[in-house]
């Protein structure tokens, strides 16, 4: 079939309004469960300090002589750490014309610009909180960086033959990378077993994607792992049934993709400088347009790295 002659259609029309939907989809995840599940503290100097300390072993033999003296034991200082904080920041400038046109989807380009950033922001924390790097002290021309968890967790590790864990375990260094290798069941039970040893009670297991769906091929998944949510991490996760507890398995896109963090949480806390936790504020005008920064000045407080441990060296595809 042919048009009919001398029918005015769309293609001929001036003046047809554009069709643009009032809405921006963004899929850019957000989501942050190291972040949301860890408690929040506030520091006082740029050198956040906390102490650990441990009971002495248990003795069998503890038998005193009746009417003997008191033994006269020797006690044992606690041990000092601390973690420097790091200033994490973005910001946005937006021209006079662009905040005075008609938008769709936001009402001010600057408002929404903002939006991005503090969410951009929550990722870089997150990010910086699970990396395996070091702290610096930072100078007049090099920033200070906190210390993040890959160079505290020390005692309670399944590795590769040729990566090493941290030799100190306060921060001063990282841990070294081995071959990487499929992650088993097995690993998770000798981490859980050895941080339970220590005294540690893990709840969560944190991983990055593809090791997410390698526990769901744990022998015990038929009877042992069920789904459950928390509204406090707004994620859906799976429960484990282990020996020691329940066990939530995580799954986290900012770590390390090759690293499982069996953590207890309440072990973790992020300590920020009193009125630096996401703080915007206006920038100088200097011309014809607006600008705004976001900042957060922190740090990771990792109260006692016995409490929790590290599966290593995991492979990601």
């Amino acid at each position: 079939m042919a048009q009919p002659t001398g029918t005015y259609a769309t293609n001929d029309m001036v003046g047809i309004r554009e069709d643009l939907a009032n809405t921006i989809y963004d899929i850019s995840p957000v989501d942050v469960p190291f972040l949301s599940s860890i408690d929040h503290v506030e520091a006082t100097a740029r050198k956040h300090e906390w102490q650990t300390d441990v009971l002495a072993a248990a003795s069998s033999s503890n038998a005193a002589i009746e009417g003997d003296d008191a033994p006269q034991g020797s006690a044992t200082a606690s041990v000092r750490l601390d973690n420097r904080t790091q200033i994490s920041t973005l910001d946005a400038r937006v021209s006079g014309s662009a905040r005075s046109v008609d938008t769709a989807g936001r009402a001010d380009e600057l408002e929404y610009q903002m939006l991005k950033k503090g969410n951009e922001l929550k990722r870089d924390i997150e990010s910086a909180l699970l990396a395996n790097k070091i702290k610096v002290t930072g100078n007049d021309t090099l920033a200070a960086e906190l210390a993040g968890i890959g160079a505290w967790l020390k005692t309670n590790s399944s590795k590769a033959s040729d990566g090493t864990d941290p030799t100190a375990a306060d921060g001063t260094d990282a841990r070294n990378d081995g071959t990487q290798r499929a992650l088993q069941e097995s690993f998770l039970k000798e981490v859980l077993r050895e941080a339970w040893d220590q005294g540690g009670n893990p709840d969560c297991l944190m991983v990055g994607g593809f090791n997410r769906q390698k526990a769901s091929e744990f022998a015990g998944n038929s009877s042992s792992v069920q789904k459950a949510e928390d509204s406090v991490l707004h994620a859906t996760f799976s429960v484990y049934e282990s020996d020691f507890g329940e066990i939530k398995i995580i799954p986290n896109r900012f770590q390390r993709a090759r690293d499982g963090l069996v953590l207890q949480t309440d072990m973790f806390a992020i300590a920020h400088l009193p009125g630096r936790n996401m703080h915007s504020f206006d920038i100088a005008k200097t011309g014809d347009s607006d600008a705004r920064q976001i900042l957060s000045e922190y740090t990771l407080e990792v109260r006692n790295e016995k409490s929790s441990g590290i599966i290593a060296d995991l492979t990601t595809s």
